[in-house]
C-alpha cells in the first residue's frame, strides 16, 4: 500500500482507554545555569494533538522528555489527569515515544520490534504469547504494514520504518503519545504523505498527543492547537488559524508565516515606513514599532491608490503555481516578498506599487 494511503475505513483496531489530560504546572528545567524551561504552564486536552513549535533551544524537546519521565524537572509538576506523573517511573507513566531516527532494533524483524515492549514487561503484566501475536498483527494492519512483519528494518523504506516505530509505541497501550521530530529524517514528499496519514490515524485512535517539530507547515496542518515556545516559555497557544492570523506577540508574528520585520514609526494616524507613510489603524499607539509583513500581505496596486507604497523589484523566482518577487520598499529597510500569479509580468529593477492588506504592528 502506498505511503500516503489512508487507513482502512473500518473502525477496528487496538482498544484505547479514555484519553487523558496532560497538565504542566510551573514547570522548570535547568541544565547548570541554563534554564531550558522557565515556569511553564500548559494544558493538553484529552484526545488533542498539540504541536510544539519554536526555534532551536526553545525547550520543545525538553518539555517532551519531562512528560515522558526521561528528565526530572527542577520546578513544578506534570499531571496525567489528576495523577501526579512527576512521581511515576517512565514505565508507570505508560508513554509511547517516537523519535526522529526510528530507534528500531536491526537484529529483530518488524513484528519482533513491535512486540518488544510487551515481551519485556514483568511476568505478572506480560500478555500471553498468543495475545502478543494478536496485538502485533492488529497494529501492523493499523499502520498498513500487515504483510511485512517478517522483514528486517533494513528492508523497509524510511516512511515504513517510521510507521513501525509508531506501531511499537502503540503496542504498550500508552496513555500519552509523544512524537519528537518523527519525520525529520525523511524527504519532503514522504513527510507530506506521512503527516496526512498520521492525522487520520490520530482521529481513529484518539490518544492525547504531543508533537515536536521545527516544520511550521507540518505543525499547522497536523495539530488541533499549536504552542509557540521561545526561551523556555510559551509565547502563544491556539489553533493554527489563531497563531497565523492573530499573533499574540511580536515574536510569534515574526516567527510564523515567513514574516519580515520592518522598523516603523507611528505618529498620529500615520505609519511611517522608511520615507513613506500609510494610514494607521484606529487606536494604534504612537511611537516606534515593528511591522511584520508576509508575502500574502502584499498586493500590486495602482500608483494613484490610497495607502500604496513604491517598491523596486530585486529578484523574481518561481514557487510552484506562483511567482515570488523580492521587493525593496525603502533603501534602509530589509527586503520583503510578494506572491504573484504566473500571468503577472514583472522584471528585476522594475518600480511597482504595493498595498499592505494587513498591518501587524507591535510597539517596541
Amino acid at each position: 500500500m502506498a505511503t500516503g494511503s489512508p487507513p482502512p475505513d473500518d473502525t477496528s483496531g487496538p482498544a484505547v482507554e479514555a484519553a487523558i489530560r496532560i497538565t504542566a504546572q510551573g514547570l522548570g528545567k535547568s541544565f547548570g545555569t541554563t534554564a531550558a524551561l522557565d515556569t511553564l504552564d500548559l494544558e493538553v486536552e484529552p484526545g488533542e494533538l498539540l504541536a510544539l513549535l519554536g526555534p532551536s533551544g526553545s525547550g520543545k524537546t525538553t518539555l517532551l522528555r519531562l512528560v515522558a519521565g526521561l528528565e526530572t524537572p527542577t520546578a513544578g509538576r506534570i499531571l496525567f489527569g489528576s495523577e501526579d506523573a512527576t512521581l511515576l517511573s517512565v514505565r508507570d507513566r505508560r508513554v509511547g515515544f517516537v523519535f526522529q531516527h526510528y530507534a528500531l532494533f536491526k537484529h529483530l524483524s518488524v513484528a519482533e520490534n513491535v512486540a518488544y515492549g510487551l515481551r519485556v514487561r514483568p511476568r505478572q503484566t506480560r500478555p500471553s504469547p498468543q495475545e502478543i501475536r494478536r496485538r502485533v498483527a492488529e497494529l501492523l494492519d493499523l499502520v498498513q504494514l500487515g504483510a511485512l512483519g517478517k522483514r528486517a528494518p533494513a528492508q523497509l523504506s524510511g516512511g515504513q520504518r517510521q510507521r513501525v516505530a509508531l506501531a511499537r509505541a502503540l503496542a504498550v497501550e500508552p496513555r500519552v503519545l509523544l512524537l519528537d521530530e518523527p519525520f525529520g529524517a525523511l524527504d519532503a514528499q514522504v513527510r507530506r504523505d506521512l503527516r496526512r496519514w498520521l492525522r487520520e490515524l490520530h482521529e481513529r485512535t484518539g490518544h492525547t498527543t504531543l508533537f515536536v517539530t521545527h516544520d511550521q507547515e507540518e505543525a499547522l496542518e497536523l495539530a488541533d492547537r499549536v504552542a509557540i515556545l521561545n526561551r523556555g516559555r510559551i509565547e502563544q497557544i491556539g489553533t493554527p488559524d489563531e497563531v497565523l492570523d492573530r499573533p499574540a506577540t511580536a515574536f510569534v508574528a515574526g516567527f510564523v508565516g515567513e514574516a519580515v520585520g520592518l522598523p516603523v514609526e507611528v505618529a498620529g494616524r500615520s505609519v511611517r515606513i522608511g520615507s513613506h507613510a500609510i494610514e494607521a489603524p484606529h487606536g494604534t499607539k504612537a511611537g516606534p514599532a515593528d511591522l511584520f509583513v508576509r508575502p500574502h500581505d502584499l498586493t500590486l496596486a495602482d500608483a494613484a491608490g490610497d495607502n500604496v507604497l513604491p517598491a523596486t523589484i530585486l529578484s523574481v523566482r518561481r514557487t510552484g503555481p506562483a511567482r515570488r518577487a523580492e521587493l525593496q520598499l525603502d533603501g534602509d529597510l530589509p527586503p520583503v516578498e510578494i506572491e504573484l500569479p504566473l500571468g503577472q509580468a514583472v522584471r528585476k529593477g522594475q518600480t511597482v506599487h504595493v498595498r499592505l492588506l494587513a498591518l501587524r504592528l507591535y510597539p517596541r
